[in-house]
């Protein structure tokens, strides 16, 4: 276990100051459990534990967390395991149930009164230990697993095995979803994609969590921006990199496509893109560190963004809106609750190449754009900042605990 802060500071200092607050109001402390983390998966649990610091103390279980993680200095960790899944089915479903095992040790250890199952929802052997040591279990899925794990298995194994194994994870996750006391989704939407209705009282359909407002911010006005759309994340084949090549050769000359990021892909992309990145038609900028990232994003006119479903709502379209930006997306999961269709930007009726690249020029031409990017800016002021990420969170706490 490494040693740290019962609490973490928001991006607006005032971590302290809330935590206070939570104690007054005696909300429960959290032990944050997740499955392994990548970065991405490290990001997205830091703002959480951010959140759920400024209201009280919290801890997180974890495994494969990097050795110079932050998260080791600012909160208590325990680490269940230092390997992977493994390359094949049996080792993978050994060590998850090793993993579920030495979950359950874990838990039995620790001292909170509330367990959150942070996208490890289908481990539902810790979920039902959690509930009958008399600990209030919360799950909250990032993301639709079982569909990715599908379509991964899809790829090494046949078709029907790959959808049997995802339907056990599935089945796995419905059960958790019905041992909990609570189940918390980043929106309605995303709700509804993974078959848990948002009206429930065990539901909690507003647990986004949230943008520095202070960093991503609009710099450049929208009006002196240039024609320039693009692509912000991993250059992988599940974020639909390949249709966007198409679509940047699709383009008109005077409009540029900007792919800022790395992966696997990258090599490929170079080569197929080889004569629009010498005409100046389309970039590729590499891995950025994510303190560039507001200002890559506060470059583009729109942000194209052909997220699938098992994306529950990805970071980068709240940032591009905080950053006045709009966006262009797929209506998956959580996405249709914020990139409202004309008024902070734009949902994709159709996914192929020809589609998106018409969508992209029509959108341009539309003199609305400078309104889009602000009530985008607006909408991520009044209900994704850090301020009203922690009051939502207050509630959900405090809703649970009832």
């Amino acid at each position: 276990m490494a040693g740290g802060e019962a609490t973490g500071a928001g991006p607006d200092g005032t971590a302290s100051e809330r935590a206070e607050t939570g104690a007054e109001a005696d909300l429960p402390s959290v032990c944050v459990v997740t499955h392994p983390l990548g970065s991405a998966g490290e990001n997205a649990t830091r703002t959480l534990l951010e959140i759920l610091g400024a209201l009280t103390a919290v801890s997180l279980v974890t495994a494969e967390l990097d050795d110079d993680s932050p998260l080791r200095d600012r909160y208590p960790v325990v680490e269940l395991t230092e390997k992977g899944a493994g390359t094949s089915v049996a080792v993978a479903a050994g060590r998850f149930l090793l993993n579920q095992a030495r979950m359950c040790r874990t838990v039995a250890g620790r001292d909170e009164d509330v367990v959150l199952f942070f996208g490890a929802t289908s481990y539902l052997l810790p979920v039902v230990f959690a509930r009958l040591l008399d600990r209030t279990v919360v799950v909250e899925p990032r993301g639709d697993v079982p569909l990715t794990l599908r379509l991964h298995w899809e790829r090494r194994l046949p078709d029907p095995l790959a959808r049997l194994l995802a339907g056990l994870v599935r089945a796995l996750e419905r059960a958790g979803f019905a041992a909990a006391h609570g189940v918390v989704t980043y929106t309605p939407s995303m709700a509804r994609q993974l078959g848990v209705d948002p009206e429930a009282p065990d539901v909690y359909p507003e647990g986004a969590r949230y943008v520095d407002t202070d960093r991503f911010r609009p710099e450049t006005p929208y009006e002196e921006r240039e024609e320039v759309v693009g692509f912000v994340g991993r250059l992988d084949e599940e974020k639909g990199i390949r249709t966007l090549t198409a679509v940047a050769e699709r383009l008109p000359p005077d409009v540029t496509f900007r792919f800022v990021g790395d992966g696997d892909l990258r090599p490929w992309l170079e080569r197929e893109l080889a004569d629009e990145i010498e005409a100046g038609e389309a970039e590729l900028t590499g891995w950025v560190d994510h303190d560039e990232v507001p200002d890559r994003l506060d470059d583009l006119r729109l942000l194209v963004m052909p997220s699938d479903a098992t994306e529950g709502l990805p970071t980068t379209i709240l940032e591009a809106l905080a950053c006045g930006t709009p966006v262009y997306a797929t209506p998956v999961a959580g996405v249709p609750d914020v990139v409202r269709d004309g008024e902070t930007g734009f949902l994709m009726r159709e996914t192929d190449a020809d589609a998106i690249a018409g969508g992209i020029e029509e959108i341009l031409e539309r003199e609305d754009l400078p309104t889009v990017g602000r009530n985008g800016r607006e909408l991520v002021e009044a209900t994704y900042s850090f301020d009203a990420a922690v009051d939502r969170y207050e509630a959900i706490l405090s809703g649970v605990t009832e």
